[in-house]
């Protein structure tokens, strides 16, 4: 018996000094890494799954090119989303415009360990009903229906991020970051290509009881501020698992912020974090979210 417990001890001994040898080896690596190495490896790294990292604020941000274009959207993802602990804010925004439905959607909140928002651009194939809306499929616009679009992360009067680009889908996360997401303000804007997409899309936006003090028109630019609770009601069966994920979410963050509490950027972090606990990484980017709601629509 006492040579068990000293074989579990030697054992443990012996997973803390490996622990502690790996830990050294992973912080000197980044360590000796330049600025610029650091962002080529970070980018390589993140690309299969839709991300860059944006060195100017920190931020990790999505691709044009990303692989989520080809899954474009369904209401059952934001249906979906707290099982998967992304717990958001979300304003969709469906109008008519030259023979299609088209969706701008809003979002801002907490995914997983990142506090965040999103703006995409969706049109489906024809024109929908209003029941067709909750289970109809739509596909990212083409580049020639691409949008600028811009916004402005703020939580309280603290600003997180600002992004702004043609495209079809902008981000920004912050890593690390807990936020509920009535805290956060998104002040966004959108250049519409002509006077019949914009008014439009502001008809559609009013049918939505989106409070006008918030909207704004300058020419063809529609600039609106996301914030509060703006989104949608919840029963309390959903409201409990909103805020099921959002402890776990905020456990999760604590653990991430305590793994790398040796670095103070996200690409230092995301490093460390690659180097010594390579699969953490990249279950901390892999694909969830379409591929489990895809399931379920299968099913």
């Amino acid at each position: 018996m006492y040579f068990s417990i000293i074989i579990v001890i030697f054992a443990l001994l012996l997973i803390f000094i490996l622990g502690a040898c790996r830990k050294r080896r992973a912080v000197q690596k980044v360590c000796s890494m330049t600025c610029i190495e650091k962002c080529e490896l970070l980018n390589s790294l993140i690309a299969p799954f839709g991300y860059c990292y944006d060195e100017t604020q920190d931020i990790i941000s999505s691709r044009n090119d990303a692989w989520q274009r080809e899954a474009g959207y369904t209401a059952l993802f934001d249906r979906a989303a707290p099982y998967f602990n992304m717990v958001f804010d979300d304003l969709p925004v469906y109008f008519p415009y030259q023979g299609r439905t088209w969706l701008i959607e809003f979002w801002k909140g907490q995914y997983g360990i990142n506090t965040g928002a999103e703006i995409g651009v969706y049109y489906a194939d024809g024109l929908l009903t209003e029941k067709e809306l909750s289970s109809a499929h739509f596909r990212a616009v083409e580049n020639q229906d691409m949008l600028p679009l811009s916004f402005c992360l703020r939580k309280g009067k603290e600003p997180i991020a600002s992004v702004s680009k043609k495209t079809w889908w902008l981000t920004a996360f912050c890593m690390g970051m807990f936020s509920k997401p009535e805290q956060l303000c998104m002040d966004a804007s959108i250049f519409f290509p002509d006077c019949g997409m914009l008014h439009s899309f502001l008809e559609a936006l009013h049918q939505t009881n989106f409070s006008q003090e918030h909207i704004r028109v300058c020419g063809g630019e529609l600039r609106l501020s996301f914030e509060g609770k703006c989104g949608g009601t919840y029963c309390w069966f959903q409201r409990l698992i909103r805020a099921w994920a959002m402890l776990w979410n905020r456990i999760f963050c604590r653990i991430y912020l305590c793994i790398t509490r040796y670095f103070c950027s996200t690409i230092d972090r995301l490093l460390y974090l690659y180097y010594l606990l390579p699969f953490a990484f990249r279950r901390m980017l892999k694909p969830r979210r379409y591929c489990r709601c895809k399931h379920f629509m299968k099913g």
